[in-house]
């Protein structure tokens, strides 16, 4: 059956620094995992086999065929649930590692960048401090449809993309990510930094009401650039610099406290 979908990444993520030694990882812990695999369920076949000897039990081979079938068709069950979220995780990485490498050329602008910033019971997928301020970058990675039109509408009040609202609202979600930075940076330097957030949506066309980009941006990632150049500087490279050094040093202590 041929997909009524198709990813809205033109083009896959360059690879990441340590990419090949995660992968080769990933491979040996697997590798070593499933000998170990083979070697328990011969274990439990050999205790089934010295049981029967023992008691002298018959063989069972309806008993046992009947488990295997429910073990089967659980384990089926299970994988078919998966493969969606499976898929949907895929595609969000993929998202943001491209946004990611996109926002790492804003650094020959004089931008600060950073990814993946956690915090408790959330993270923030991207954050970029420059002259023209402090932005959380909140990534959307949508399925497009294979055909037809792929776009995504903001009124200021909500966004709907291809017509649909997304389960969770990414302007509520934005607002609260860049309530936090704002309130963190506060903390940590006793400066005031105004947080702006942007919200992007890789490879499809975003249309915005105007008015609410005072507020908050919903761009395609290519587009992030050209806002930022026609925004005033409002922070020197002594203000990027302080900024960019407490979030860093937020990063690293919670990284720390995760170990």
């Amino acid at each position: 059956m041929k997909s009524t979908k198709r990813s809205p990444l033109k083009d896959k993520p360059l690879r990441n620094p340590g990419q090949s030694l995660e992968e080769q990882r990933r491979d040996f812990v697997e590798s070593a995992f499933e000998p170990a695999l083979v070697a328990g369920v011969l274990v439990v076949l050999a205790g089934l086999e010295w049981s029967r000897y023992y008691f002298s039990l018959p063989p069972s081979p309806i008993l046992f065929t009947v488990i295997a079938v429910i073990a089967v068709g659980y384990a089926s069950l299970r994988i078919w649930r998966a493969l969606p979220k499976a898929r949907a995780l895929r595609l969000g990485i993929e998202g943001e590692r491209a946004v990611g490498q996109f926002l790492e050329r804003l650094r020959e602008d004089g931008y600060q960048v950073f990814h993946d910033v956690v915090g408790v019971g959330f993270n923030l997928d991207h954050v970029v401090i420059g002259p023209a301020g402090v932005f959380t970058v909140e990534t959307k990675t949508h399925s497009k449809p294979a055909r037809g039109e792929a776009k995504v509408v903001c009124d200021g009040e909500r966004i709907l993309v291809n017509g649909y609202e997304p389960d969770r609202d990414p302007i509520v979600q934005g607002k609260a990510q860049a309530s936090w930075l704002r309130a963190l940076l506060s903390e940590s330097t006793g400066r005031k930094f105004s947080v702006r957030s942007v919200i992007v949506f890789p490879g499809w066309f975003v249309e915005q009401e105007p008015a609410s980009r005072r507020k908050f941006w919903v761009l395609e990632p290519k587009a992030l650039r050209g806002f930022l150049m026609n925004e005033p500087e409002l922070l020197n490279a002594e203000d990027v610099k302080l900024a960019s050094f407490h979030l860093s040093r937020f990063i690293r202590a919670e990284e720390g406290r995760r170990r």
